[in-house]
């Protein structure tokens, strides 16, 4: 009797999807540890930067230095990139950080199509579940693995591991927490699915109002509402940081301005102030006013300038406590 390898994984042909870093550790892991990743598929190359030159997605990058072949279909439905997906014989597909894909391709492979995605389903669909978590002052999240089916970040469960936020937590720090519980999750159920022992879960669906979504933030979302309290806005910040980031108007300048502001510190005391008024001594801090207390600013960055601390931020700042955040 031959014994079943201790990797059955690495006899798979995979094909890889993803775009940003988030996707790229999972990915080395795979190749690193020899798995057959027959192809990368990424989104196009897309103009960015002033001379807006095209910029290639971080899983290209890292595609291209590992020598793997590459797909950049403008349009997922298209029949020339569908035969080229189905000439790759794939067993098994991985998305993290990609598109929605039309049942077409995630059906095609023989073994289907798992998506890694940075939260504990059901909490927590849609497209930024490392902010809204923070945001909502959560103090634990998670990475799942999922098969894919019709609806969006619904299909059954295949895997999860628990991540703690910390206090210190921000958006950057997280999204870093949460990719390497990744890299280890998508290498245990890749071998799950190779081995036969997945034990897909249905999701388990609560009463209306108990699951929190995470839909994409837009602009309006990352402004700040001064006469919230000083813990829901200490979240907002740090959900929001390092990017998109969360913002402010600041009036009482020759022209009012959007400041961008990236580290907080929260101090509760009762006060009779309004909202948004702003305090420093000029050299070392710039507080303002919130619904039970003060906002500390630790970081900031005005339109057009660089990202600073607030002690560089004062010294080239002068006037600043007869402006006021609106």
């Amino acid at each position: 009797m031959t014994d079943r390898p201790a990797t059955p994984g690495k006899g798979l042909r995979i094909v890889y999807m993803g775009t940003p870093d988030f996707a790229v550790a999972p990915l080395r892991r795979l190749v690193e540890e020899g798995y057959q990743v027959v192809s990368v598929i990424t989104m196009p190359d897309k103009p960015a930067g002033r001379g807006l030159k095209l910029q290639e997605s971080a899983v290209k990058r890292y595609a291209k230095e590992a020598g793997i072949p590459v797909l950049q279909p403008e349009k997922l439905k298209n029949p020339e990139f569908v035969a080229q997906f189905r000439a790759l014989n794939a067993d098994l597909a991985i998305v993290i950080a990609f598109r929605m894909l039309p049942e077409i391709i995630w059906s095609s492979p023989r073994l289907g199509t798992f998506n890694l995605h940075a939260s504990l389903l059901p909490q927590y669909r849609g497209a930024a579940p490392i902010n809204w978590a923070l945001i909502n002052g959560e103090n634990r999240t998670g990475v799942t693995t999922f098969m894919l089916n019709h609806e969006i970040d619904k299909g059954d469960i295949l895997g999860q591991h628990e991540v703690a936020i910390s206090p210190e937590d921000n958006a950057g720090t997280l999204h870093d927490k949460l990719m390497n519980a990744g890299v280890e999750l998508v290498t245990e159920t890749v071998e799950a699915i190779a081995a036969g022992t997945a034990r897909p879960i249905v999701q388990p669906e609560s009463e209306k109002g108990l699951l929190k979504e995470a839909p994409k933030i837009f602009k309006d979302d990352c402004r700040i509402d001064w006469s919230e309290t000083g813990e829901n806005i200490r979240n907002l910040v740090r959900g929001l940081s390092p990017y998109p980031a969360a913002w402010s108007a600041l009036s009482g300048t020759q022209e009012s301005s959007n400041v961008k502001i990236y580290e907080v510190r929260f101090e509760r005391a009762i006060h009779s102030h309004p909202p948004g008024m702003l305090f420093t001594d000029g050299k070392k801090y710039l507080k303002t006013t919130c619904a039970d207390g003060y906002i500390l600013i630790g970081e900031l960055q005005m339109a057009g300038k660089k990202r600073m601390k607030t002690e560089e931020f004062l010294r080239g700042f002068k006037g600043i406590e007869n402006c006021r955040f609106e």
